[in-house]
């Protein structure tokens, strides 16, 4: 193999590691506004976990932001608003909202899995556990294959860089 060619496929999968970088970065921001949402909403008993999560999100997103940089990249910026999938007017609405965000960024993180060089793979499917992890708690039960499973029943992948801006 030519070092020409070596540098272009190097090229390749760095491009594609940042592409999935900033699409679980562009997915954290969208959790945190949607946390903000769920935190409004959710009942007394399960405030503690909301603001949990929101925590958690929070720092993701921040060192997904370093790493953006890192690769020589410009973070993305959070978008003013995001739409909500469905409207969050009580408490239920609000776990389910949340359970959705776990779902949509553990499809977010198996690309980044699949992106990701050896240290940054571990990171994302450390990142994957503890979003299925949350999702199972909001929701009361789990999938087979977090992060995979959901992507057989939508047409675009869920968070995705694919998603329509300003999209949870």
């Amino acid at each position: 193999m030519t070092s020409r060619k070596k540098s272009d496929e190097q090229s390749d999968e760095s491009r594609a590691e940042l592409t999935a970088v900033q699409a679980a970065l562009a997915a954290e921001h969208a959790a945190v506004y949607g946390y903000g949402v769920v935190g409004g909403r959710i009942s007394r008993d399960r405030r503690t976990e909301a603001q949990a999560a929101y925590d958690a999100h929070r720092a993701r997103r921040d060192a997904l932001r370093r790493e953006v940089l890192a690769l020589g990249g410009t973070p993305e910026a959070a978008a003013a608003a995001y739409e909500l999938p469905f409207p969050v007017p009580d408490p239920a609405a609000a776990v389910r909202l949340a359970a959705e965000l776990e779902d949509r960024l553990a499809a977010v993180y198996a690309d980044l899995v699949r992106a990701g060089g050896r240290a940054r793979r571990r990171e994302a499917a450390a990142a994957l556990r503890e979003a299925a992890v949350r999702a199972v708690r909001w929701r009361g039960g789990g999938v087979a294959f977090p992060g995979l499973t959901e992507r057989a029943s939508a047409a675009a992948p869920s968070g995705s860089a694919s998603a329509p801006a300003g999209a949870l």
